[in-house]
């Protein structure tokens, strides 16, 4: 027999039990909804932080772009700020941004640094806020521009560099290349085969873009030597450019000052020849095709340069200043801060004895058919060789180191520190003189007798440190371990300054596009 007592305590005993199960279940249903939740959240704000980058990232390719059409303008195409952030450049300036489906998903705000000094290089930092949340990322990318200066050679001729010619960074030519000499980088040519002239080491038969002569086994040897580096057929490089980038020098130059800044803007900016001299404009001494009449530049180690006129030229004499008999102008002129000096004649150039700065001399008679000359007179030689100093020499015709930059006889190092372009013309030291075009140049074959060229070379036609000629001819030299007669320098080293590469001379002639070539997540914000 049950009695009462005892199941009012059973069921007393149930209830709470219930109701404890009860209270769990609430509990993690509600930790679950809370997960849930929780998880919406984070996927939601994943989304939004991957569309905040993304936006970010159409910040860095429209300002590719922009300056794929507008290669100077570090400012979004307005006047302000007039002076960049220390730290991040121009800016602000931001863009909302339309996603395909024309649908406003947000704004990109960008900041601007050039790296100036006529660096192609750009810092541009792009930060993406998605609409109405307060979630940004932000992206910073490096945007440089390919130069002639990418190259320690280019050629839109064929070159052949000889046995004991090293190259030193990559080589390029639209024609073909024939590399018996040492090389350490990349060597080039736009043709799968050419067949090279007697005069730069052909045969008569077709030889592939770039060759070596299998009878070469010293310094390296043609059979065994690396060709992994050897690349033909590649894209070509247009010379025909640089005419528009003299232009842009000479624009350049009449920018520099209030008295000739009106010119820089019109239409026929560069046909303009005015009489007048200012730092950075060098008018036009000679209309005729005078190759021995022009400006002596001077270039001095505090930055400023030297002015001289020349108006003649004997280049058989012994040194630069019996050669020219220059005459004084001006001493101690500031470059100006676009560090283009450009020229309406020919120009001889030297150092005092060695320039601290970065510039670009430009020498073209743009407003006639005749060409203009650069021509090397002295040492040549930066105070720096850390990418602090540069010094491009454009001519319109040819750059030529002249035959009394070197002493006439005992030892010697020539030294030469320049990115040189030759428009139309060559880069070489003269086989013959302008003095006496029937004699030929002085040659020097001692081993303590050297050319030590530091810098780059694009050159239209012929590039060369040396001639070789099987008679005697004027004051070229006897070698007798080659048999051949000598002008110019038989013991030659070219090295790349491969601080040319993304940090050219001042507004130097470029060969491409701007292209993206760092990028990284900036954790930080402005």
């Amino acid at each position: 027999m049950m009695h009462p007592r005892a199941i009012q305590k059973e069921s007393g005993f149930i209830l709470p039990t219930v109701l404890s199960f009860m209270i769990a279940g609430i509990i993690i249903a509600g930790v679950v909804l809370q997960v849930i939740l929780n998880n919406f959240f984070i996927v939601g704000n994943n989304v939004q932080r991957q569309q905040a980058f993304n936006i970010a990232e159409a910040g860095v390719n429209y300002y590719l772009w922009h300056l794929s059409h507008n290669p100077n303008d570090f400012r979004d195409g307005k006047t302000t700020p007039a002076t960049p952030d220390p730290a991040l450049g121009y800016g602000p300036y931001e863009h909302t941004y339309i996603d395909d489906n024309a649908v406003n998903r947000g704004t990109f705000t960008l900041w601007i640094k050039p790296h100036g000094n006529g660096s192609t290089l750009v810092d541009v930092r792009a930060i993406g806020k998605v609409k109405d949340t307060k979630i940004t990322r932000t992206v910073e990318a490096r945007i440089g521009a390919t130069s002639f200066g990418n190259y320690a050679l280019v050629s839109d001729s064929a070159l052949w560099f000889g046995a004991n010619e090293s190259a030193d960074g990559p080589v390029h030519s639209n024609i073909g290349v024939r590399m018996d000499g040492p090389s350490n980088d990349t060597v080039s040519s736009s043709n799968s085969t050419y067949t090279p002239s007697s005069a730069i080491g052909g045969d008569g038969t077709a030889k592939n873009g770039v060759w070596c002569n299998t009878s070469v086994t010293a310094p390296v040897d043609c059979t065994t030597r690396n060709k992994s580096e050897w690349t033909y057929p590649t894209t070509s490089v247009d010379f025909n450019q640089v005419s528009s980038s003299l232009c842009t020098i000479k624009k350049v130059a009449f920018a520099s000052d209030s008295t000739t800044a009106s010119l820089a803007t019109q239409t026929n900016a560069c046909s303009q020849t005015p009489t007048g001299r200012t730092p950075g404009y060098l008018p036009q001494r000679s209309s005729s095709a005078n190759t021995s009449r022009g400006y002596l530049i001077q270039l001095n180690p505090n930055g400023t340069y030297d002015l001289f006129t020349v108006n003649n030229e004997n280049d058989t004499l012994a040194n630069y200043s019996a050669a020219l008999s220059p005459t004084s102008v001006a001493t101690g002129i500031a470059i100006p801060s676009s560090g283009v000096i450009f020229a309406e004649d020919n120009v001889w150039v030297r150092s005092n004895p060695t320039y601290h700065g970065r510039v670009t001399i430009g020498a073209g008679r743009l407003a006639t058919t005749n060409g203009a000359n650069i021509k090397v007179a002295d040492d040549l030689v930066y105070s720096t060789k850390n990418g602090e100093d540069a010094i491009g020499l454009v001519a319109e015709d040819s750059v030529l180191i002249a035959p009394y930059a070197a002493p006439a006889t005992g030892a010697f190092t020539l030294e030469v520190n320049a990115a040189m372009l030759a428009q139309s013309g060559n880069v070489i030291y003269p086989s013959n003189y302008n003095f006496s075009n029937t004699t030929c140049t002085r040659g020097w074959i001692g081993s303590d007798q050297k050319l030590k060229f530091y810098g780059s070379v694009a050159t239209r036609q012929t590039w060369t440190w040396s001639w070789q000629r099987s008679g005697a001819c004027g004051d070229s030299v006897y070698d007798s371990s080659s048999g051949y007669y000598i002008s110019g320098f038989k013991y030659n080293t070219t090295e790349y300054d491969r601080n040319l590469l993304f940090a050219p001379p001042p507004n130097y002639p470029i060969t491409g596009g701007y292209n993206i070539l760092v990028w990284r997540e900036v954790l930080t914000k402005p």
